[in-house]
C-alpha cells in the first residue's frame, strides 16, 4: 500500500475515537498488552515520561520534550489528536514519523492487530513504542489519549508520571464529577514511581493521595512548590510571555521567556519544572540554559501548534485547541484583556461536549461564525448556532471551517480581533495553520 491507502485503511478498518466518538473508544490494557508481546515487549527497551490530565497534557508533553531536547536528548514525543498529518504524532526530536516507516510497520504488523481487534487508538502506541525502540530514543515523552487507568499508553512503567489537571470533559467515558474523572487519570500512578500533579484541585486531592499511598508512589502537588509569575502583559500578537519563576518562596529564574502565550501555560508550568527536577534527581543532566532553551523554543523544536497559536496581526487573528469548559474560561478570559473594537469568533465544537456550558461562557458581543469540522463527530453548524440564539450569540452559518475563517477576515478591519476555536478539529482545519 501507499502511504495514502494505509492511511485509509488505518481509518476504515479502526474507527478512531477523535473522529467518530465513543464507537471508536475501546478500553483496557489487553488488546494493547497482545500487541506489546508479539512485537517484542518495545515498552520495555526505552525510559519514559507518561503524561495526563484533562486540559494542558499536550502542552505540557511538548515542554518536557523540547527541554530534554535542549539538553541533548535523544527525545520522542507521542501525542494525539494530531492537527494536518498523521505522522505529527509521533516525533523523534521534533522530526514527525516516516511515512515510509508507517507504510512498513503496517504491512508486517496488519494480520496481528485484526486478529487482536485492536481500535486505531492501540495500533498508533504499538507503533510509537516500536518505533522509538527501533530509534533508541534516550527518553520519550507519552501523552495519554483518554482517561489513564484503561488508556493504551498504561502500559509503560515510566520513570515519572504526571497529572496536568482535572477538568469535565468525555464524561460519559471516564465519569460525570471530577473525583470520578481523577480516579480514570490516576490510574497512571504506579508502584513506586513518583507522581507529580501539576494543579491542587481540592475536589480531587484526596483521590490522588490516596492512589499514590495504596501505590507507594511519591507524591507531590507541584503548584505548592513552584508558581509562574507574568512580569508584564505580551503585547498584542506578541509569540512570547516574560516569566519569573518561584520555587519554595525564592525566585529560581527570572525573565524566562515562555513560547506559548496561552494564559493557562503558567498553570502547566509547575508541573513541567517538577517533573525537570525529578529527571534530575534520576541522573538527566539539564541545565539552566537547556530549560530556558526549551521553554522558548519549544514550537520551534516540537512542531506544536494550535495553542494560543497568532495567524496574523492587523487584524489579530489567534486560535487555540481549547474544547471544553474550563479550557474556554481561559480563552474567553484572555480575549477580554485584548485591545479591540470588535470580536470575530470562528466556532466549531464536537457532539459529545456539553455545549451549553460552553455557550454560556462566550462574550454575547462577539460576531460569531459557526462551522463544523469535516468529521462525523461535529455538531452541525446549525445545531450549534440554534443552541448559541438561544443563549444571546448571533451570527452566521458556514459550509466549512476555511470558508467561515475566511469571512471572518474579510469582515475585520485593522485593530479587531478574530479568534478561531471550540474544537482541536476546527484549528486542524485552518488553511495557513
Amino acid at each position: 500500500m501507499t502511504y495514502q491507502q494505509t492511511l485509509d485503511y488505518l481509518y476504515a478498518r479502526l474507527p478512531m475515537f477523535q473522529r467518530v466518538g465513543a464507537a471508536g473508544y475501546k478500553p483496557g490494557l489487553q488488546r494493547t498488552e497482545a500487541l506489546a508481546e508479539a512485537t517484542g515487549h518495545p515498552e520495555r527497551q526505552f525510559r519514559s515520561v507518561h503524561v495526563a490530565g484533562t486540559n494542558g497534557k499536550g502542552s505540557s508533553s511538548h515542554l518536557l520534550a523540547a527541554v530534554l531536547q535542549a539538553a541533548g536528548y535523544r527525545v520522542g514525543l507521542y501525542t494525539s489528536p494530531h492537527l494536518k498529518e498523521f505522522t505529527e504524532r509521533i516525533r523523534l526530536n521534533g522530526q514527525p514519523l516516516e511515512p515510509a516507516f508507517l507504510v512498513e510497520w503496517v504491512a508486517r504488523w496488519r494480520p496481528t492487530f485484526e486478529q487482536a481487534e485492536a481500535s486505531f487508538f492501540e495500533v498508533c502506541v504499538a507503533l510509537a513504542f516500536d518505533y522509538f525502540a527501533q530509534q533508541k530514543v534516550d527518553v520519550a515523552v507519552v501523552e495519554v489519549g483518554l482517561g489513564g487507568r484503561l488508556d493504551s499508553t498504561n502500559i509503560l512503567q515510566p520513570l515519572v508520571s504526571l497529572i496536568t489537571n482535572i477538568s469535565l470533559d468525555h464524561q460519559a467515558l471516564l465519569g460525570d464529577t471530577l473525583p470520578l474523572i481523577a480516579v480514570e487519570k490516576a490510574g497512571i500512578i504506579k508502584p513506586g514511581i513518583p507522581a507529580i500533579i501539576s494543579q491542587t484541585q481540592p475536589e480531587v486531592a484526596a483521590v490522588f493521595e490516596q492512589k499514590a499511598q495504596q501505590e507507594e508512589a511519591p507524591l507531590l502537588f507541584a503548584d505548592q512548590h513552584y508558581r509562574a509569575e507574568l512580569l508584564r502583559e505580551p503585547a498584542p500578537g506578541e509569540a512570547v510571555q516574560l516569566l519569573r519563576i518561584w520555587h519554595d518562596d525564592k525566585v529560581l529564574l527570572d525573565d524566562v521567556e515562555l513560547g506559548l502565550v496561552g494564559d493557562y501555560q503558567r498553570h502547566n508550568l509547575p508541573g513541567v519544572l517538577a517533573t525537570i527536577a525529578e529527571l534530575r534527581r534520576q541522573g538527566f543532566v539539564i541545565e539552566e540554559s537547556h530549560l530556558r532553551e526549551g521553554l522558548r523554543e519549544v514550537t520551534r523544536l516540537t512542531g506544536l501548534r494550535g495553542r494560543w497559536t497568532i495567524l496574523g496581526r492587523q487584524p489579530l487573528v489567534v486560535c487555540d485547541t481549547g474544547h471544553n469548559e474550563a479550557g474556554i474560561r481561559f480563552i474567553v478570559a484572555q480575549l477580554a484583556r485584548l485591545p479591540r473594537r470588535r470580536l470575530h469568533f470562528v466556532l466549531g465544537v464536537v457532539q459529545d461536549k456539553d455545549v451549553s456550558k460552553m455557550l454560556a461562557l462566550l462574550p454575547p458581543e462577539a460576531t460569531y461564525y459557526f462551522c463544523q469540522a469535516t468529521i462525523p463527530r461535529a455538531l452541525p453548524a446549525a445545531e450549534l448556532a440554534g443552541q448559541a440564539a438561544a443563549l444571546g450569540l448571533s451570527g452566521t452559518i458556514y459550509a466549512s471551517v476555511p470558508a467561515a475563517v475566511a469571512a471572518a477576515r474579510a469582515a475585520a478591519e485593522a485593530d479587531d480581533v478574530v479568534f478561531i476555536g471550540g474544537s482541536t478539529f476546527v484549528v486542524a482545519e485552518i488553511e495557513e495553520l
